[in-house]
């Protein structure tokens, strides 16, 4: 693990040869892009565990006791000390092989020296989780100087063995099975553990155990099994690595086929547009687009380049046109302006406004059918949601693309609507292509969270709707879209689509028995319900000239009695008729919906339903591309199928585990069912995370399946106008992009023309100086920390707070962990104590915070030495983008400023004064200040200044509280005089709270901040007692 030959170390210098494999933009075959990626997924993981070893073992301070034993003087939260390690069952080897077919060992460990936080970390250990069991012996000496300096890191941490394990079971003292996922506990019989003892049931490598017991019995080497004295776990999100490495060994093993039209795109050869729609096969030529399309004008402005011509569902001519539309394209798609790569297609947009005004001779007709979509039923449940986004003219042909088959790549910059044009891709996909089934993946749950959110406000039935993984919990929604709350839906629903059936029988005057099951349900449709709606159609041809026909006839009136108005109106025919296959197609998805929970009625297991309802019940499956990759034997094993694949943040997906997803399935027949594939991301963000410098620089690891299709030229479309920021802020990052606009819905809304209240500007930056002496620091390699710029943007924050600026609204971002931790611990000291101030929304990094934003941003950029690794533009505009209504940077001008990579945005950045820029006539967050006026500017000298001015508007809130307190005592005894009250005031309350200057007490505690201080204390008095408590953080 530790030979740098096999890992090279993390200072990597991007010099000189290493014996890896790259990832470049070609394969010779599949075999070799799944090798090369196998190898440096298993180094890079080997890398990672490492790392946490040299982590977690120097906290356990090992030392050799009196009886010349290992013990540990200190305690690790990743690694706890072993009780008791036996190996307990060696299984004979399969047929043809060496090794035992299966080891198996008990592992006994006690968390009673935990915290409840840590302790329920260790509870939550579960089967299939990998540990690792490490065999400690430091020297009995310690290592000199010398000795220290020249020793491996085995050596330093006295690591003799590492062995890794996969956990079976896990007991508590009593032996109950803990976490348990097989069905063995039901769920209310779980109780939770009891005692500190855990004892697991581990699994062993077989291989390296056969090669280890082999070398005790050949050259009498100790026995590695008997010194295990640690028992090591890490992460759950960064501890995939062994099912990822089997499911990418499984395609090595296997006839993996890819689809034709993506195989020779997925090595890098032949026509790079070869997979874009319009060169594809069986392409749809008729699209129903929905509700994509608000109404007439936004189809004109759609297709710019088209001469646009609506009809009737008959073929004439439409003068008035209304959505829904379906639209028929031409012979000649070559022609379609948005197949066209992103760069010819942003040219081209922009110059809307002059092709409309040429001349429509010379534009290809597209045929509009504006049809009126059928009546869904009379009930409020029974329409359809609709769509209240304008797309724009990229982003339609982003759907367009989409919804037709083969590879779509769309380049989505910060805020241009990535999700809701996904969102709206799946929705006319399940209406154009009901019966085909689509898969999403996304990088994180947080994405994919926001993506089905969408998508559940769409015109897509809940029921097609499946969430697997660990992420579900976060929806916020009330229903539950895993695979256990979708069961449980379907059988509340199927209970009452029975008592509806139950209902429709009375009112047939029939017997009720009919609604016992979903079986009985569908004989009865079939003999009672479609056989008098037959009659009924019969009896409507021949008297088509009554108007109250259908009213006095048709059979299922009582039925739909209870609706809020009387269904038929009576006033013509053709009115009631298209009313009354409303009500028909009512009873047709409720018979529909019960024939589709049969299979729950017949399935008795709980398993068994989940699998049916993940692999025939739902339309779309969505899951992070980490679940994908750990669960590909599940899937195969139950024959799960889909046509269409789905990415989002696919720029920030390992090469491997973007091309895990799309081989999900077996193949039929000798060929991939797979019809779509839609990418979208931005490789002008951050890309995957990998660890080692070597492999990153080197073997080229950090560069996604999507960015290597850019590269090689294939054609995408790149959205290109941007709803998120104010124009002021968008033009911090947009010059990454081309012709990346701004809606008119950022130019003109009323929140992005008025000026942030308490700030003279919308974005600064805020030049930080040395703080007591010191500017950036590092307690540990790689770990920097700038008390200082701390200090700084915690004051602005709170600040912001005392002005009203909800804390949901503010995120406090940084480049590096270091910052983010000293940054929280400040909060913690000087904000969380006071109820109206608290903790901010987010403290995060910037690496982490991709994806999400908010309305306020403080960022620290920590350096002041070097510009580290901000130097990467990729950062720099995830950085600047995550704002919606101001930004404000903490830095170091002098250093930044001679940066040359980060020169288009630090220009725009210093054309504003480097010192923070308040407007102190404003006490409030509503302002009437458009925001390029600055009002009087008062300019804040640094921190000490800043620290006042929080103060002073401490001081005066506590004002306001204690006026409100004695105006509350007074009208509670109204009998006493202001002089009594005042003394009552001076006796009990003094020393409730902390006073003003003294806010940033270390011990962060204080007793109710409900409560008014001393009112005679004074803000300003203490300051420079609190600027000297800010230095110990």
């Amino acid at each position: 693990m530790w030979d740098e030959s096999l890992v090279p170390s993390i200072n990597y210098s991007g010099e000189g040869c290493l014996a890896l494999p790259k990832l470049n933009l070609q394969f010779l075959t599949l075999h070799d892009y799944l090798l090369r990626n196998f190898n440096l997924f298993r180094l890079e993981s080997t890398y990672e565990i490492r790392e946490d070893i040299q982590e977690a073992v120097p906290h356990l301070l090992a030392y050799v006791n009196n009886e010349g034993e290992t013990a540990f003087r200190g305690w690790s939260r990743m690694a706890v000390p072993i009780k008791e390690f036996r190996i307990t069952e060696v299984k004979q080897p399969n047929i043809g092989e060496v090794k035992p077919s299966v080891v198996t060992a008990k592992v006994t460990f006690s968390i009673s020296s935990y915290k409840a936080q840590i302790r329920s970390e260790w509870n939550a250990l579960k089967e299939h989780d990998v540990l690792f069991l490490l065999s400690i012996r430091p020297s009995f000496e310690p290592l000199s100087s010398e000795e220290a300096s020249n020793a491996s890191v085995p050596q330093k941490l006295g690591l003799q063995y590492v062995r890794g394990c996969e956990i079976v079971e896990v007991r508590d003292e009593d032996g109950t099975l803990m976490n348990d996922f097989t069905g063995r506990i039901k769920r209310d019989e779980w109780k939770p553990p009891k005692g500190d003892l855990r004892t697991v049931t581990i699994a062993l490598d077989t291989a390296q155990y056969h090669m280890d017991v082999s070398d005790i019995a050949e050259t009498g080497a100790d026995d590695v099994y008997g010194t295990f004295n640690i028992l090591m776990r890490r992460k759950p999100k960064e501890n995939n690595f062994k099912a990822i490495l089997e499911s990418i060994r499984d395609l090595m093993n296997e006839t993996c086929i890819v689809p034709k039209w993506l195989h020779d795109i997925l090595l890098g050869y032949g026509d790079p547009s070869a997979a874009q729609w319009t060169n594809m096969p069986d392409l749809i030529k008729k699209v129903d687009f929905k509700d994509t399309f608000l109404d007439a004008a936004h189809v004109i402005e759609s297709f710019p380049n088209y001469k646009v011509r609506f009809i009737n569902s008959d073929g004439t001519d439409n003068s008035n046109p209304c959505p829904p539309f379906r639209i028929k394209f031409p012979e000649n798609l070559e022609s379609m302006v948005h197949a066209l790569p992103g760069n010819v297609i942003s040219t081209q947009t922009s110059n809307d406004g002059s092709s409309m005004q040429d001349d429509h001779s010379d534009k290809v007709e597209l045929v509009v059918e504006a049809y009126v979509p059928p009546d869904p039923g009379p009930y409020p449940q029974d329409q359809p949601k609709q769509n209240s986004v304008r797309f724009t003219p990229t982003q339609v042909g982003v759907i367009l693309s989409g919804v037709q088959p083969g590879l779509t790549m769309v380049v989505g910059p910060p805020g241009t609507g990535k999700t809701d044009t996904a969102v709206q891709i799946l929705n006319v996909l399940y209406h154009n292509c009901p019966s085909q089934r689509t898969l999403i993946i996304t990088h994180s749950n947080q994405a994919l969270n926001d993506l089905f959110e969408k998508i559940m406000e769409r015109d897509v039935p809940a029921r097609y709707l499946l969430r697997l993984g660990q992420g579900e919990q976060e929806l916020a929604t009330e229903l539950d879209f895993s695979r256990q709350g979708r069961v449980n839906a379907m059988l509340v629903r199927r209970l009452e689509l029975l008592s509806e059936v139950e209902r429709l029988a009375r009112s047939l005057q029939l017997p009720e028995d009919v609604g016992y099951t979903c079986e009985t349900a569908s004989y009865f449709w079939l003999l009672h319900v479609y056989s008098r709606w037959e009659l009924f159609l019969a009896a409507c041809a021949q008297n088509q000239d009554k108007p109250t026909f259908i009213q006095d006839r048709f059979p299922f009136k009582e039925f739909f009695s209870n609706t809020a108005k009387p269904i038929f109106a009576a006033e013509s025919f053709e009115k009631d008729m298209r009313t009354a296959k409303g009500c028909f197609r009512h009873l047709q998805t409720m018979f529909q919906e019960l024939e589709e929970c049969r299979a729950f009625e017949l399935l008795k297991s709980t398993v068994d339903r989940s699998n049916y309802l993940m692999t025939k019940q739902a339309k779309i499956v969505a899951m992070t591309c980490t679940h994908a990759a750990l669960k590909r034997k599940d899937f195969l094993h139950l024959g799960f199928k889909y046509d269409n694949l789905l990415m989002e943040e696919s720029a920030q997906i390992l090469e491997i585990e973007t091309f895990i997803p799309m081989l999900l399935q077996r193949q039929e027949d000798d060929r991939a069912r797979l019809k779509r594939c839609i990418l979208i991301g931005d490789h002008h963000q951050l890309p995957p995370v990998v660890k080692n410098m070597a492999f990153q620089k080197y073997s080229h690891m950090d560069q996604s399946l999507f960015t290597r299709f850019v590269r090689l030229g294939i054609p995408y479309i790149e959205l290109n106008a941007q709803g998120r920021a104010r124009p002021s802020l968008a033009r911090l990052y947009n010059w990454r992009y081309k012709d990346l606009g701004d809606l008119s819905y950022v130019k003109e809304n009323e929140i992005f023309q008025r000026a942030n209240s308490g700030f003279s500007y919308d974005y600064q930056l805020v030049d930080v100086p040395d703080f007591h002496g010191r500017g950036e620091s590092a307690p540990s390699p790689w770990f920097y920390q700038n008390e200082g710029e701390a200090e700084y943007i915690v004051s602005v924050y709170m600040y912001m707070r005392l002005l009203g600026y909800p804390a949901s609204k503010i995120s406090i971002l940084t480049t590096y962990n270091g910052q983010k931790l000293l940054i929280r611990d400040v909060i913690n000291r000087r904000c969380v104590p006071y109820d109206f101030i608290g903790p901010p929304h987010k403290v995060a990094t910037v690496d982490k915070f991709q994806g999400q934003q908010n309305d306020f941003i403080l960022l620290s950029l920590v350096r002041s030495r070097f510009v580290g690794h901000l130097r990467d533009v990729r950062r720099l505009v995830v950085a600047m983008s995550r704002a919606r209504l101001g930004l404000y940077v903490f830095c170091r001008r002098s250093l930044f400023e001679q940066c040359y990579e980060l020169q288009p945005t630090f220009q725009l950045l210093l054309q504003r004064p480097d010192h923070l820029s308040l407007n102190l006539n404003e006490f409030t967050t509503f302002t009437d200040r458009h925001v390029e006026d600055t009002g009087p500017v008062q300019l804040v000298s640094g921190i000490e200044e800043m620290a006042n001015i929080v103060n002073y508007k401490m001081h005066q809130v506590y004002q306001a509280r204690v006026t409100s307190y004695q105006s509350d005592q007074y009208s509670a005894y109204p009998g006493q005089s202001a002089m009594e009250i005042d003394a009552s005031e001076e006796n009990g309350t003094e020393n409730t709270e902390p006073s003003v200057g003294e806010m940033d007490l270390d011990n962060g505690t204080e007793k109710d901040a409900s409560l008014p201080p001393d009112a005679t204390s004074n803000g300003s008095a203490h300051l420079d007692a609190s600027v000297e408590e800010n230095r110990d953080v």
